[in-house]
């Protein structure tokens, strides 16, 4: 399963909106990646996702996959959307 993002925090994707992103999904079992311009890292690593460098503006897509991707995909919409991190693209 996947989904696409645009990134509205005005900071990007950098400490506190990683931090609350990998939080949210850590206690999920699924393999989750963040793709950012042809790049895929692991979603449950704050400094991989970091590296990515996420700037306000761009968009990133999620892919999940395992038991509880649905679950998962859904908490990762509304923490993203809650946190006025990101809105669906």
């Amino acid at each position: 399963m996947e989904k696409t993002f645009k990134i509205t925090a005005q900071e990007g994707l950098h400490a506190r909106p990683s931090a609350i992103l990998v939080n949210a999904v850590g206690a999920f079992t699924s393999t989750m990646e963040i793709v950012h311009n042809d790049r895929a890292v692991n979603l449950k690593s704050i400094m991989s996702v970091m590296t990515l460098g996420v700037k306000t503006g761009d968009v990133v897509t999620i892919r999940v996959q395992g038991d509880d991707a649905e679950q998962a995909l859904a908490k990762i919409t509304e923490v993203l959307t809650q946190e006025n991190v990101a809105i669906e693209a």
